[in-house]
């Protein structure tokens, strides 16, 4: 996808993750965050969390797969700013929805949002830079 075919306005299809334990678990390892919280059921609810949940390195990842599953692989992520708000359980689904807010520049800016249940999960934007169209 080229920047001429990304505009201001244009909403990205939703996407839904089912989070399960395993998911929890591994992804957190994945990204070496070895927080108890979000591999220990027992330790989590000691903290005063309801269960394990979704580390931030792993949300952000997806907000970025999120966004390049749409524009696709040849763009390049010029920046990504989030913000957590409700945990992500297993059990809970994960529901991905965007929206380009501005291009600029060459810089197409979308905002993602991740809802579960209790309410957004993450909300953030992220800036990409599609490659030059062939045709111009």
């Amino acid at each position: 996808m080229t920047l001429r075919r990304i505009s201001l306005g244009d909403e990205l299809p939703s996407w839904e993750l089912p989070i399960t334990p395993t998911f929890v678990v591994s992804s957190a390892i994945s990204t070496r965050d070895f927080q108890d919280v979000h591999h220990d059921r027992d330790r989590a609810q000691a903290a005063g969390s309801k269960d394990i949940f979704v580390n931030i390195l792993t949300s952000t990842a997806l907000v970025e797969r999120y966004v390049t599953e749409w524009a696709g692989n040849d763009v390049q992520i010029k920046g990504v700013a989030v913000r957590l708000g409700a945990a992500a359980y297993p059990y809970d689904t994960l529901t991905f929805s965007g929206r380009v807010a501005d291009v600029a520049d060459g810089v197409a800016t979308i905002e993602v949002i991740a809802a579960v249940e209790a309410g957004n999960h993450i909300i953030g934007t992220v800036s990409v830079v599609a490659p030059k169209d062939p045709a111009q």
